[in-house]
């Protein structure tokens, strides 16, 4: 199996966290997502532990809540003493809604209108992250008006290619996110933003993609930030207090990827900014980083109703669900990688190789291709691995389609986190 809170029980099914997927879907509906809490929360308290241990005095993660934005998720975060990462006002709302203290937060996005500004000022957000100076101005602005110092970190753009998929790369020269360090752009940031009277930098920021599951990438944008770090001080008498590194670290979608050891990486990296700091001769920063998809992917699975198969000979088969892009636009998307099962007849030999299809209009409607199972009928329960990251949170109503609700088990109790959309949901805003 995938992972060690997966398993068989003795009548065949896929159990997650000791459930019965097969009982779950009969007694809550498909397309169903389901977490195991137990799970996020040891991966929260992975990073807090590791960053506390190796990056030393008030480093801590922050849950970069793109990944699976709910309540459910912010109050975990709460709990676990992990702070949060914002995208935008619908986000900070939801964290307000959970009774998360936003002070803790960093507000991201390289097109923040007046309006997230002014909302995110009213409501106390403790950071934005800077993407441009056009931005910053309207911050300055904003500001002023309320005669209050907000703080803030600049986005820069390392110039590291991490050479994992080009939509989820954020780091190099020409990303629309930060400002590049390379061109001179972000020593010419730095400089405006220290004469802005009610701005406070409190450091820098960079991203360098996602699903990394190599650590030199980022143990050299740490070794080239620390750099700028000791740039900026050396140029302009700033030190910077905060260094966020973002998010990135890859997670195990199928057997062949590797399982990545997180704290490991952690303590790497650590290695490497204590060496060069103690060569650069700067006050190390407090260290931030973003984990989003490594902390709920793998402990979530969706379950399906399969429809029928259709066989064209000479061709392919295709495995039909009652779900698809609407609720899992990943693999249309970038092609993504997914462990895919039968999980009502888990013991049942696999012979049968096929493309899992979801249920839209669409040719590109697809959830896997190339997948062993089972010769599956109708009325059998399909499970995908590896869905909490990306899935919920980059869902739609696509041909009409309502949105699946999603539980999580909770010391074997099932816990509904959210509700499963009706059709009078998807016509309240119809006129």
């Amino acid at each position: 199996m995938l992972y060690d809170h997966l398993s068989v029980n003795e009548r065949g099914h896929l159990t997650i966290a000791g459930r019965d997927t097969v009982a779950l879907a009969e007694a809550y509906g498909t397309p169903l997502m389901v977490m195991d809490e137990a799970r996020i929360r040891a991966r929260f308290r992975l990073y807090r532990e590791a960053m506390t241990r190796w990056f030393g005095g008030a480093s801590r993660p922050l849950f970069a809540s793109k990944a699976l934005s709910c309540r459910y998720l912010y109050r975990l975060a709460r709990e676990e003493g992990v702070g949060i990462d914002l995208v935008s006002s619908g986000e900070l709302y939801t964290a307000l809604a959970s009774g998360f203290d936003v002070g803790q937060a960093f507000f991201h996005g390289n097109n923040k209108t007046d309006a997230d500004i002014t909302y995110a000022m009213d409501h106390g957000v403790g950071w934005f992250v800077v993407d441009n100076l056009t931005e910053l101005d309207r911050i300055e602005e904003e500001a002023a008006k309320r005669n209050r110092v907000q703080p803030i970190l600049l986005r820069l753009t390392p110039g590291i290619d991490p050479h994992t998929h080009a939509a989820i790369t954020t780091g190099q020269v020409d990303s629309k996110f930060g400002i590049a360090i390379e061109t001179g752009q972000a020593d010419e940031a730095v400089a405006y933003t220290l004469a802005q009277k009610h701005i406070r930098l409190d450091g820098f920021h960079c991203h360098i993609g996602s699903q990394i599951f190599e650590i030199t990438p980022f143990c050299d944008a740490a070794k080239l930030m620390i750099a700028y770090v000791a740039q900026v001080k050396a140029r302009f008498g700033y030190e910077a207090s905060l260094l966020n590194l973002g998010g990135g670290f890859g997670v195990r979608y199928i057997e062949s990827q590797p399982q990545p050891d997180y704290a490991d990486s952690i303590r790497r990296i650590a290695s490497l900014i204590d060496a060069e700091v103690a060569r650069s001769g700067i006050r190390k920063p407090t260290i931030l980083m973003e984990p989003g998809r490594s902390i709920v992917a793998d402990a979530c699975v969706t379950l399906y109703t399969v429809g029928g198969t259709k066989d064209i000979p000479g061709f392919k088969h295709y495995v039909s669900v009652d779900g698809g892009m609407p609720d899992n636009p990943r693999y249309a998307l970038y092609q993504s990688d997914y462990t895919v099962c039968l999980a009502s007849r888990m013991k049942d030999q696999p012979d049968y190789t096929c493309t899992v299809a979801g249920r839209c209009c669409e040719s590109g409607d697809l959830l896997q291709e190339n997948v062993c199972l089972p010769k599956p009928k109708r009325g059998d329960i399909l499970a995908v691995l590896t869905t909490g990251a990306y899935n919920y949170s980059m869902a739609s109503n696509y041909n009409r389609i309502p949105r699946p609700a999603v539980v999580a088990i909770r010391d074997g109790e099932v816990i509904p986190v959210i509700r499963r959309e009706s059709f009078e949901d998807l016509i309240r805003y119809d006129l």
